[in-house]
């Protein structure tokens, strides 16, 4: 008993440790990452142009920032689900997301007439916060007491 008690302590400790690193991502993402898109939407966005962008920067930039998260929240999946194959299953996703994502984005601020705003903020919210693992983890959880 004490045993799986511990067992279970070191599973917390690791889940916390990894979600800080989320929050440590989020909290430096102006240092660390190119993205001026992030002024933009903390102000009047929906009656505001676009404002100037480096394309190539800003795709590096988004793709760093995802991967990260990504990585980060993989680990976080595999702690808590100590299964290879879902952490695999749950990596597929991840690059079939940015794909779709990434793509939708740059659709978006290359032909919009910028009618679209409010699509194109929530787009960007998928690629640079770890959203995805608020849904993977209650859908693997339900997934693995539906296996019992």
């Amino acid at each position: 008993m004490l045993e799986k008690l511990l067992k279970n302590k070191m599973k917390v400790f690791f889940v916390v440790a990894l979600v800080l690193l989320l929050a440590a991502v989020r909290a430096f993402e102006n240092s660390l990452f190119y993205d001026p898109f992030s002024g933009y939407f903390k102000n009047d966005y929906l009656n505001l142009p676009f404002p100037e962008f480096d394309g190539v920067g800003l795709f590096f930039g988004m793709t760093f920032r995802y991967f990260l998260n990504a990585l980060i929240s993989l680990a976080i999946i595999y702690v808590l689900f100590n299964d290879g194959k879902l952490t695999q299953f749950a990596s597929f996703l991840y690059v079939v997301f940015f794909i779709i994502l990434i793509s939708i984005f740059f659709l978006l601020i290359t032909f919009s007439d910028q009618h679209h705003n409010f699509l194109l903020f929530y787009v960007r919210r998928f690629l640079i916060q770890p959203l995805f693992l608020l849904l993977f983890v209650p859908a693997f959880y339900y997934q693995k007491l539906q296996k019992r």
